[in-house]
């Protein structure tokens, strides 16, 4: 699954009940379009996610102030959650290496 696909915005991004009932493997990945962290953690996100394509991956866009990522004490950029079942498993927080999300994908 690429991660080409922008953050979605506040407006575009589902709330914390619908996170919380996601079924299956997610990945919910916080940052921003214009973070030099965010950017360079893209590849090594995009590879792990094509190592394991049984798992969704939503991009939200993080600021001060947006519910969602304070709903999950988001404070750095990116903040990968690993979700099964709409329940948080892991946490990846500014990935450098494919290994470092693909570690959290197999918990």
């Amino acid at each position: 699954m690429a991660t080409t696909a922008p953050y979605l915005s506040e407006i575009e991004a589902p709330s914390r009940a619908d996170v919380d009932a996601l079924p299956g493997l997610t990945l919910l990945e916080f940052g921003t379009d214009w973070c030099g962290h965010c950017r360079a953690a893209q590849p090594a996100v995009a590879q792990a996610l094509a190592q394991q394509p049984q798992w969704q991956h939503l991009k939200v866009e993080d600021g001060p102030g947006r519910a969602l990522g304070r709903s999950f004490r988001v404070k750095l950029w990116p903040t990968l959650l690993v979700l099964r079942e709409g329940r948080e498993v892991a946490r990846v927080v500014r990935p450098t290496a494919v290994q470092d999300v693909l570690t959290a994908l197999v918990v």
